[in-house]
């Protein structure tokens, strides 16, 4: 049985975290921690856990933590992982890190979109990015994951069997993404009350957001060559779930050849329980994704452009789901228990 923890339970990815280790037989759910005014009870704090686990939620404690956890996942704000990850890897702990931390290894670039300096340098060179259909056998052996966000992996997923293979221009890459408001988090803004959002849809942070570099990385590495996409996120006025479209040219390499690219995703993608190719001209929606962690792919080829079009939920394959997935790659579960 593998001890775990959870520093930042009463957000939406911890809430999200519970809710599926408490499903996975493997697992016990030793230590639950947060930002928070008093103790409580966590099924005070959210009822729909009654009589399933009787934990309090505190204020964190790591040396109590360390002494009662195996693995911990930290569910917190960008910026305060690196003040806290340390202390557990240096007891040995595994750390599976829900921020963006441990995901940007250009330290300026960090710095950049996140306006804070990156004050754990040493671990974020051990740091395995934990997209598991990329990573898989890095995530195995690795003490720190560093878990995606939700926009890039959905784009990633969308992206990778063509960057790969040099299938696209990389230089036409343009991703339209929306998503719903728990994407932003649990936290009270004027910009996400019910009345601001409802009824509405509108794109932000255009061509800025802190996502982009992430997904510039990712796929830069799969290319071997820099990539710098085009990416506009949007909010959709509903709580969860995330739709990408991908509009890219073909290379060079794949015009006017009769390569069938439904074929090569299936081929890419063949053992990932995750990942779900669509026949064609059938293309996701999010409805067919909210709570699984299943990322769905549908592709339109034409002769001349891919619109790729990939559906995840934001809180599972985007953020807690994945982060079950790779621990029961880094413990030795299968990795779909407690996901399916």
């Amino acid at each position: 049985m593998l001890n775990v923890g959870i520093i930042g339970a009463t957000g939406y990815a911890g809430e999200e975290l519970i809710d599926i280790l408490l499903r996975h037989q493997g697992v016990r759910i030793t230590s639950i921690s947060a930002k928070i005014d008093k103790p409580r009870p966590i099924s005070e704090i959210f009822p729909r856990f009654r009589d399933k686990i009787e934990l309090v939620c505190k204020e964190p404690n790591v040396g109590e933590i360390k002494s009662v956890v195996e693995l911990v996942f930290l569910a917190l704000p960008h910026t305060v992982s690196m003040e806290i990850a340390p202390a557990f890897l240096r007891a040995g702990k595994k750390v599976i890190d829900l921020s963006a931390d441990y995901r940007l290894k250009d330290t300026e670039v960090y710095e950049k979109f996140y306006h804070a300096k990156q004050k754990d340098k040493i671990h974020l060179t051990e740091a395995v990015y934990g997209l598991p259909e990329i990573y898989r056998a890095k995530i195995k052996n690795a003490r720190l994951i560093a878990n995606p966000g939700c926009y890039p992996t959905a784009s990633i997923l969308a992206l990778a069997p063509l960057v790969a293979f040099d299938l696209v221009d990389i230089d036409s890459i343009i991703i339209d993404a929306k998503s719903g408001v728990t994407g932003a988090g649990r936290k009270v803004a004027e910009g996400f009350l019910f009345s601001e959002v409802n009824e509405d849809f509108k794109a932000y942070k255009v061509n800025i957001h802190q996502h982009s570099p992430e997904i510039n990385q990712e796929l830069s590495k799969l290319a071997g060559k820099k990539i710098k996409v085009t990416f506009v996120p949007h909010l959709l006025p509903m709580s969860r779930g995330i739709l990408a479209t991908v509009y890219v040219k073909k290379s060079k390499k794949l015009k006017g050849k009769s390569q069938k690219l439904i074929d090569t995703y299936k081929k890419f993608y063949k053992k990932e329980p995750f990942v779900r190719i669509r026949k064609e001209e059938d293309f996701p929606r999010i409805r067919d994704v909210v709570g699984t962690n299943f990322c769905d792919i549908g592709i339109q080829d034409s002769p001349e452009d891919i619109i790729i079009i990939a559906a995840i939920d934001n809180l599972l394959k985007g953020a807690s789901g994945q982060a079950v997935q790779n621990m029961n790659i880094m413990c030795g579960f299968p990795e779909y228990t407690a996901l399916l």
